[in-house]
């Protein structure tokens, strides 16, 4: 074998082998005979037969093949199966042809009743339209099509036409099909279909007979009258009534040609009559089409001889266009309505119907007379004190063009999301009214929908949306209480001044002053918050004095102050600094290890300092005592409401909780909900129904109006903030301390060593193919994806760090610190070094040492926290080594004016707590933050998304700004992009 390209093109000379021919008989089975009990053959039809007879006819096929003696076309050894098999010889060209035509025929059961499927195939069953195009395409392939009977001959047409003539036979009428082919009538020929889509002709009185094949459109009338050779006879008694009845109805069937006198009418037009039947609360209704003469037909029953799709079309638009000016419900031709649906149906949708042309309405009127009420809705509202201090009962009451809508039905209409209201004296009104929508919308912020069941209630927390409800109202009258509440907690200037406590031994700077007065209103009126200051303004001091104020009122329950372990101390010495006279007991250990309640530990005093985790781990201790006030100091501490830790919390008993926290928003809303939910639990009951009306609108929204910028967003985003704004009071250092040195914030890009890099770029590759495919269920698959992120953080830094065989690659990070430090300690200055990662700490630890560079160190190890801090505060060491976790707050660090940040975190609100443990009040310095960012890594991916989440922060506490989302699949799509 040639397999070079040659053998491609080069062809042999090879026969082309046996060509074949498509074999046409008429045929015709013999007479029945009652006395002969033999099978009736099927012969092949000879001129004068059709004289005689005419029935039993059937066009055979059959393929034939060139003998190779004669010439002639023989059966020999060609079969349908013969063509589709390999292996006889015949032109492969003209055996596909045949084995197409088989399976066309095949398929659509066209073996004749008497002929034997080996030999015989007919066509008068065959109803594919394809049968045409591949008989046309015989003769482009080379195979003709020859009669099979030397009596016979056979020829294919192009285009055959057929109609309905109808003409007089005396006072009788006869109707025939009449055929034309290719443009000449066929006279005088005996005519049969091919099913539905043709013919084929025997023109009488010629020898050999000619049979001609064409296609042609046999409607089911057309084809029936082909079997009368003589047409069909109409009597003359049923003439008239053929002329009025049938004749319009085969109109519509076919085409119908008439003799002179004899007109033709109209095909029958449709008529959609709409029954409707009507109860005592609903109505049952149904649309048919009515035709002359026909039994009524179901709107969409599909296809009937006698329809008129066109027609029916032009007045089913008509209904459905009166249905979509009415109802928002999916048009549909039968159905029951109940309620509000029914009375629209009454009064607009079925008087339209019965206006149009062509519809007919029938049935029984409505029971009821049902009226719809289209005037402007008059709402006014009111509060009444309830017997539930944290609640005030909600007074709503609305009319329409005077009639008096009860709100208990109302409510749920609004609630279930109803589009209209039914009245029990048939009166109905749209609740798509924009009054109406807002009025829902207040109604599900103001409360659980389960305690709006029984009365509308709003809670003392939610004081911003009273104002709504006035906005809303024609009229409104709050009650006293709720008056003076709403009134002080519109801005901090309204209210009232509370003087610094005697025993308070600090000069509060105006700022700190009005967030005395803010604390101490809240708490005169049962109501908690979040005081969410910047770091370093003096929180602590705030909250002191607030618990000196308590004192000074007469308040003998003591205050409980929930803190980070690390922080607790700081607590107890502030308080001796500033509130000396007030009684502080610290609890740093569980009852059991104690040996007494906590009752008794507590004795008489005014101040309880305790850590997050005792308050966890003896819960039942902390909930048996009735504090006077809860105050949760780095409150982030408890942002997350699916741990024991925020449930603990949520137990404790006071009259207000407080939370103290530079940064209430982290990474999502989620966790101004979860702070909220300890300090405002009225505010917003629901987490769900948060999500539902906050997180996902502004976090998540997809579409164009709920895009960043979007209009539903900045909508909703507006809202959110007027809700929180009375209860979280917020002031930054440059609003409120101006006087603080100014602070400059540096990027300092460090290249990474050439075989530091190649390693991290082979890693980069590894760690991005396993992730990306893990991000479809990032729910289940966030472990591993966060630990991929970590190797390459870590990489970034040093790569030591995930291999002691890597230990001899230079960590260029560590080398620019050392320049820097190196240079701060020269000039006398003294810096504040933070990382994530305690390993990398000691790295640089180590490098300092080997410098000869005096350090401190801070780690969540570290036991001596306190002497630590101190030491460095006292001392003259130039670089405090610090881990972000357990040095990122409760720190005062002022004695430093440089910041290092090592490596970069998606949550710049970590970073904030960082830097402000120098830029804080009493820092009278310059101070200036390096933040070293490895080039060409993830961290630059990092400081990309940081920058967009800080406006999360801004966005909802500080300013208008635009909001970001939490750390999603995308988020790491991006991290790990390039």
């Amino acid at each position: 074998m040639n397999s070079s390209w040659r053998g491609l093109i080069d062809v042999a000379d090879v026969a082309p082998g046996i060509p074949l021919a498509l074999g046409v008989e008429l045929r015709q089975r013999t007479p029945y005979r009652p006395d002969d009990w033999a099978p009736r053959r099927v012969e092949s039809v000879h001129p004068r037969a059709l004289l005689g007879r005419r029935d039993d006819l059937s066009l055979g096929v059959r393929p034939l093949m060139r003998s190779e003696s004669t010439g002639m076309w023989i059966k020999g050894q060609v079969s349908w199966e013969s063509v589709r098999r390999p292996g006889f010889g015949f032109d492969p060209a003209h055996a596909r042809w045949f084995s197409d035509l088989a399976t066309l025929l095949l398929g659509v059961r066209t073996v004749g009743p008497f002929a034997d499927p080996g030999e015989w195939l007919t066509l008068d069953a065959v109803e594919s339209s394809l049968l045409w195009p591949h008989l046309r395409s015989a003769r482009t392939a080379g195979i003709p099509l020859v009669a099979t009977s030397e009596h016979q001959s056979v020829a294919l047409g192009y285009e055959a036409t057929a109609a309905i003539d109808v003409t007089d036979a005396g006072e009788a009428l006869r109707l025939r099909t009449h055929v034309t082919v290719d443009g000449v009538p066929i006279e005088d020929a005996v005519i049969r279909p091919v099913g539905h889509i043709g013919i084929y002709v025997a023109t009488l009185d010629r020898d050999p007979l000619p049979i001609l094949l064409a296609p042609c459109k046999l409607p089911d009338a057309a084809r029936s009258l082909l079997s009368h050779d003589e047409g069909l006879l109409i009597p003359a008694e049923e003439r008239e009534e053929f002329l009025a009845d049938g004749l319009p109805r085969l109109v519509r069937r076919a085409r119908v040609t008439a003799a002179r006198g004899i007109t033709l009418p109209a095909p029958p037009q449709p008529t959609a009559v709409v029954t409707a039947s009507f109860g005592d609360d609903d109505v049952e209704y149904r649309i048919e089409w009515s035709y002359p003469g026909v039994t009524r037909l179901a709107y969409d029953s599909g296809s009937h001889p006698d329809r008129d799709p066109a027609a029916e079309a032009e007045i089913g638009s008509g209904l459905e266009t009166v249905w979509r000016e009415t109802s928002d419900a999916p048009f549909a031709p039968t159905g029951r309505l109940n309620d509000t649906d029914a009375a629209e149906f009454a009064t607009r949708i079925l008087p339209g119907w019965g206006a149009l042309a062509r519809v007919r309405v029938e049935g029984n009127a409505p029971r009821r007379v049902y009226t719809e009420l289209t005037g402007e809705p008059a709402i006014s509202v009111s509060t009444l004190e309830s017997d539930d201090p944290d609640w005030f009962e909600l007074g709503v009451l609305v009319s329409i063009d005077g009639r008096a809508v009860p709100f208990g039905p109302l409510f749920r209409a609004l609630v279930r999301g109803r589009k209209k209201m039914l009245l029990s004296d048939g009166a109905y009104f749209s609740l798509a009214h924009p009054a109406l929508q807002r009025l829902r919308d207040l109604i599900d912020e103001a409360g659980e929908l389960a305690e709006w069941e029984t009365a509308p209630r709003i809670n003392r927390h939610q004081t911003d949306l009273w104002s709504e409800f006035e906005d809303l109202a024609d009229q409104s009258e709050p009650a006293t209480a709720w008056r003076e509440l709403a009134a002080g907690l519109r801005g901090t200037e309204t209210v009232p001044h509370t003087p610094p406590p005697t025993g308070l031994e600090a000069t509060l700077r105006t700022y700190q002053q009005a967030g005395l007065d803010w604390l101490a209103f809240l708490w005169r009126n049962r109501l908690g918050g979040i005081l969410g200051d910047d770091m370093g303004l003096g929180k602590t001091v705030q909250l002191l004095a607030l618990a000196a104020h308590i004192r000074d009122q007469g308040e003998r329950r003591p205050l409980l102050v929930v803190a980070p372990t690390s922080v607790v101390g700081l607590w107890s010495a502030e308080a001796a600094r500033f509130t000396p006279g007030l009684r502080v007991r610290l609890i740093e250990e569980t009852s059991t290890k104690r040996g007494s309640s906590l009752a008794e530990a507590t004795g008489d005093a005014d101040i309880v300092v305790t850590s997050y985790a005792l308050v966890r781990l003896d819960r039942e201790e902390f909930e048996r005592i009735d504090w006077s006030v809860v105050i949760l100091d780095e409150a982030q501490f408890v942002k997350n409401p699916r741990t024991q830790l925020h449930r603990a919390v949520g137990a404790l008993r006071a009259d207000a909780v407080f939370a103290a926290t530079g940064t209430p928003l982290e990474n999502g809303l989620t966790d101004l909900w979860s702070l909220l939910s300890l300090t405002a639990p009225g505010l917003f009951p629901s987490a769900p129904r948060f999500s539902e009306a906050y997180v996902k609108p502004i976090e998540q929204g997809k579409m164009p109006e709920n895009a960043e910028g979007g209009p539903f967003r900045a909508a909703r985003l507006a809202r959110l903030r007027r809700r929180i704004r009375p209860l979280l009071l917020r002031r930054t250092k440059a609003l409120v301390a101006p006087e603080l040195p100014e602070k400059q914030e540096l990027e300092l890009r460090v290249a990474l060593d050439p075989e530091h890099r190649e390693l991290y770029d082979l890693t980069l590759q590894r760690e991005r193919q396993k992730v990306m495919g893990l991000l479809q269920d990032l729910d289940r698959n966030r472990f591993i994806v966060f630990r991929s992120l970590t190797l390459l953080r870590m990489l970034s830094l040093s790569p030591a760090l995930i291999s002691p065989q890597n230990a001899h690659i230079p960590a260029s990070k560590l080398d620019a610190l050392l320049d820097r430090l190196v240079e701060v300690a020269a000039e006398g200055h003294r810096a504040l070094v933070f990382s994530q990662f305690t390993s990398f700490l000691r790295l640089a630890a180590d490098r300092l040492d080997a410098a000869g560079i005096a350090h401190a160190y801070l780690d969540g190890s570290t036991r001596n926290r306190t002497e630590v801090v101190e030491g460095f505060r006292q001392g003259d060491a130039p670089a405090f080594l610090i881990s972000l976790k357990a040095g990122g707050f409760g720190l005062t660090l002022t004695e430093a004016d440089y910041v290092f940040v090592l490596d970069p975190w998606w949550n710049p609100a970590a970073e904030a707590q960082a830097v402000d443990r120098a830029h804080r009040i009493g820092q009278e310095r310059h101070v200036i933050v390096y933040r070293l960012i490895a080039a060409d890594t993830i961290e630059e991916k990092v400081l990309a998304l940081q920058r967009r989440k800080a406006r999360l922060f801004d966005a909802v506490v500080d300013d208008d700004a635009l909001f970001a989302q939490d750390l999603t699949a995308d988020d790491i799509r991006s991290l790990l992009d390039g």
